[in-house]
């Protein structure tokens, strides 16, 4: 498009010269408005779109880092993992994001969290063949700190709250999107808070049951987990497990996507800080 419109400026010139040479003045001041309305090459359409692009995105105000990190080929995160045992039997959620939270330069304790995150008053019950009980994603079901009364975990949602109280406006919960929102995340050296299953991988449907819960019908799996995702490469997934204690736990990057995908694509990290 460069080398067209360059043509055409030079063509324009030389009868331009032409002209006045043979006296065609009255020619002279439409050949002058054609050379105004000609595109810059500065200019052309292809620029001009990629530039309201880029514009439209920064200006919706989320995912900002994914337009300016590159995906690399491999990432590996060096944090320091942190068990959920033995205080925490069912605190893998709020371990995970206690790492995420030290990462971020935040000092804080998986206990002081386990305290502070939100809790579901709901009670279980079974009626008529149907189980009646709360929504991960108002709130911590169950117990926390011991295996032996009813419990589960907590979502997204609090999390993200509960995040929140320690960097306002740097939380970025970005559940829902692309497995590459993750890669993109740690390519920019932010380590990521996911929602997955103890199997690391997707589930059969023998593994969920149906909740009836106040804010709608939801299907658990008592192998809910939580880790803090630190790398990749082409073929793993590397995490910090609170359960198991290992920190940059590998699984196979393409069942891990699968099982995270099952469980809702939940996602949290946080952003650039200033």
């Amino acid at each position: 498009m460069k080398f067209i419109i360059g043509l055409a400026l030079i063509l324009l010139a030389y009868l331009f010269i032409k002209l006045l040479k043979n006296g065609a003045k009255q020619l002279l001041i439409p050949l002058l408005i054609l050379i105004f309305l000609l595109p810059s090459p500065k200019a052309t359409t292809e620029h001009a779109d990629a530039a309201l692009f880029r514009e439209n995105k920064w200006a919706e105000g989320t995912n900002n880092e994914e337009f300016i990190v590159k995906i690399k080929q491999k990432v590996l995160l060096d944090i320091p993992v942190i068990s959920q045992f033995p205080e925490l039997p069912r605190g893998c959620e709020v371990t995970s994001l206690a790492m995420l939270l030290n990462h971020a330069g935040v000092t804080v304790d998986k206990m002081t969290l386990a305290k502070e995150i939100k809790k579901n008053p709901a009670t279980f019950e079974k009626k008529d063949g149907k189980i009646y009980y709360g929504h991960p994603n108002d709130g911590f079901i169950g117990d926390m700190y011991s295996f032996n009364n009813r419990g589960l975990g907590v979502y997204h949602t609090p999390i993200k709250e509960l995040a929140e109280n320690y960097l306002p406006e740097k939380i970025h919960d970005f559940t829902g999107d692309d497995f590459s929102s993750i890669k993109t995340h740690l390519s920019n050296e932010k380590p990521v808070w996911v929602i997955i299953n103890t199997k690391y991988n997707e589930l059969p449907d023998a593994y969920f049951q149906t909740w009836h819960t106040p804010s709608g019908v939801i299907d658990i799996t008592y192998k809910e987990h939580s880790v803090l995702v630190t790398g990749y490469d082409e073929q793993y997934i590397y995490f910090n497990d609170p359960f198991s204690n290992i920190k940059n736990k590998k699984a196979p990057i393409k069942e891990f996507q699968a099982g995270w995908e099952q469980m809702g694509r939940q996602a949290i990290t946080y952003l650039n800080l200033k």
